[in-house]
C-alpha cells in the first residue's frame, strides 16, 4: 500500500505542476483531465498523510508508557493508545477501499435510456415516472440533468427517452441502475382494478470524450428530415431533425429536441460516442480478471433488479435484498438508502475477490 501511495504523492506533485503551466489553461481538454485526476488521487494522499500522523502519535505512546511508572498515567496512555489503534486500523481500512481498482466510467457524466418493455401503454407510463425520480434524484444532488430525445405516448408515457446527467458522482451513483425495473401496481387504464406487472429497461453509459472514441465521419450515414410531434403534426417548418447511422455496427441514433440541425447532430454523435464506448468496455470486461466482473454495478441490462410495489408502497432491489416502505419518497428522488447498500456490496465483493 505504502509503495502504491508513494507512487499517487508523486504523481499528484506533477499535476499541481503541469496545472501552474499556463499552457494547461490554454488546453481545456488537458486542463480538465488533469482536474480529473488530481481529484482522484488527492484524498488518498491526504487520508494517508492523517494515517501517518497518527501512526507516529500510536508509536510515541508506546514508547511513552514503556518509560512511565506512575501507574495512573500508564491507564491514561492505555487507553489513548487502544484509541488510536482503533483508528489507524479504521484509516487503514478506509485507504484500502480508496485504492480498489476504479471502474474505467468513474469520476463521467452518464447518458442514460429508459425503454418501456413489457407492459404496453402502462410500462411506458412507468417509463415516464423513473425519468421523474431520475430527474429529482439529479436535482438533490446538485447535478445537472439534460433532456436528448423522447418517444412520447399520448397519455403522457414514453416508449424510449434519452437524457444525460452531469455532475462528479453522475456515473459512481447510477450505474448501479441498468438493467430491468418491474412495476407492479393498478394501471390508470384498467377499469377492472386488477393488479399488472409491467417492466421498464434502463441503460446507463458513461459519457466518453471525443478522445476516448473516434469516430470515423466515413463510417456514418446521416439523415435528415422533418420533426413531428404526435400523431405526426409538425412542430417544425424545417429539416431539423438527424437521424445518424454507424454503418460498421448498424446503431442509430436520431434526435429531434432541438430547432438547429447542427445541435441534433451534435447530441446524436454524444449518444452515438457513449453507446460505442460501452460495447468497447463490456468486450474489454469480458477479457479482464474476475474482479471487474464481479462488481455489482455491471450493467447488465437483462438482469431484472428492482420490484416497485404499488399496493404496498414497496421498493425492493433484488441485488442486496434491500425493501424500503416508502414507494412515494423513492420516486421523488430520495434514492440514496438503496444506491449506498449497492455501493457498499460493490466494496465488499471487491475485497472478497482480492481475498481481504
Amino acid at each position: 500500500m505504502e509503495d502504491k501511495i508513494l507512487k499517487m504523492e508523486n504523481r499528484l506533485r506533477e499535476i499541481e505542476t503541469e496545472l501552474s503551466n499556463p499552457a494547461a489553461v490554454t488546453n481545456m481538454s488537458l486542463y480538465r483531465d488533469l482536474n480529473r485526476e488530481r481529484a482522484q488521487i488527492a484524498p488518498v494522499v491526504q487520508k494517508y498523510a492523517e494515517l501517518r500522523k497518527f501512526r507516529k502519535e500510536l508509536d510515541d505512546s508506546r514508547d511513552i508508557l514503556k518509560e512511565e511508572k506512575d501507574e495512573e498515567m500508564k491507564e491514561m496512555l492505555r487507553t489513548e493508545i487502544a484509541e488510536l489503534e482503533n483508528k489507524v486500523a479504521s484509516y487503514e481500512d478506509e485507504i484500502l477501499v480508496m485504492l480498489l481498482p476504479r471502474d474505467p466510467g468513474s469520476g463521467k457524466d452518464v447518458i442514460m435510456e429508459i425503454r418501456a418493455g413489457t407492459g404496453g401503454e402502462e410500462a411506458a407510463l412507468f417509463a415516464a415516472d423513473l425519468f421523474r425520480m431520475y430527474s429529482r434524484y439529479a436535482d438533490l444532488k446538485g447535478m445537472k440533468l439534460e433532456f436528448i430525445e423522447a418517444s412520447p405516448t399520448e397519455i403522457g408515457g414514453y416508449k424510449e427517452i434519452i437524457f444525460s446527467v452531469r455532475g462528479e458522482a453522475a456515473y459512481d451513483s447510477l450505474k448501479y441502475e441498468s438493467g430491468v425495473h418491474r412495476v407492479q401496481r393498478v394501471p390508470t387504464t384498467e377499469a377492472g382494478g386488477r393488479i399488472h406487472t409491467s417492466a421498464v429497461t434502463v441503460a446507463v453509459m458513461p459519457e466518453a470524450e471525443e478522445s476516448e472514441i473516434n469516430i470515423d465521419p466515413n463510417e456514418l450515414r446521416i439523415d435528415v428530415y422533418r420533426s413531428s410531434g404526435h400523431g405526426g403534426q409538425s412542430v417544425n417548418t424545417t429539416d431539423s431533425a438527424v437521424r445518424v447511422t454507424h454503418i460498421p455496427t448498424g446503431m442509430v441514433v436520431t434526435c429531434q429536441d432541438e430547432k438547429s440541425q447542427l445541435k441534433n447532430k451534435a447530441k446524436a454523435l454524444r449518444v452515438l460516442r457513449a453507446r460505442l464506448y460501452e460495447q468497447a468496455l463490456a468486450e474489454r470486461l469480458e477479457k479482464e480478471s474476475e474482479f471487474r466482473r464481479s462488481q455489482v454495478g455491471s450493467g447488465d441490462r437483462s438482469e431484472r433488479i428492482r420490484t416497485y410495489n404499488f399496493p404496498q408502497s414497496r421498493v425492493t432491489d433484488h441485488r442486496v435484498g434491500v425493501t424500503l416502505y416508502s414507494l412515494d419518497s423513492f420516486l421523488a428522488g430520495e434514492m440514496d438508502g438503496v444506491i449506498g447498500a449497492l455501493q457498499k456490496a460493490d466494496i465488499e465483493q471487491k475485497l472478497k475477490v482480492l481475498g481481504v
